[in-house]
C-alpha cells in the first residue's frame, strides 16, 4: 500500500462522520451536505472508487442545482468531476 493510499483510508471515516454530522445538524438537502458528499466524492475519486463518487457527487449536485443553479461555481466543479469519472470508467472497461 502506498503512503497516500493509507491516507486515503485513514480520511474516510473522518469524512463519513464529517457527512454524518451535517445531516444530522442541518438536514439532509442543506448544502453543507452537498459540499460533505462532494468531499467524500472526490476522496474516492482519488482512489480511483469510481462508482462510490459518482454516488456521492451524484447526491451533491441534485442538492445544489436547484438552489444555486447549474452555473454556480460549486455545481459546475461537481459536473466536471462527474465527467471525470465517467471518462475513467469508459477507460477501465476499454
Amino acid at each position: 500500500m502506498s503512503e497516500s493510499q493509507g491516507k486515503y483510508e485513514a480520511a474516510e471515516p473522518l469524512f463519513i462522520d464529517a457527512l454524518q454530522m451535517t445531516k444530522e445538524l442541518l438536514g439532509d438537502r442543506h448544502p453543507s451536505v452537498a459540499t460533505s458528499l462532494h468531499n467524500l466524492g472526490t476522496l474516492y475519486y482519488q482512489q480511483s472508487k469510481y462508482s462510490q463518487a459518482q454516488e456521492f457527487i451524484s447526491q451533491a449536485v441534485e442538492i445544489l442545482l436547484p438552489v444555486v443553479g447549474e452555473q454556480h461555481p460549486n455545481v459546475q466543479i461537481s459536473l466536471w468531476y462527474l465527467d471525470q469519472i465517467q471518462q475513467a470508467i469508459l477507460e477501465q472497461d476499454s
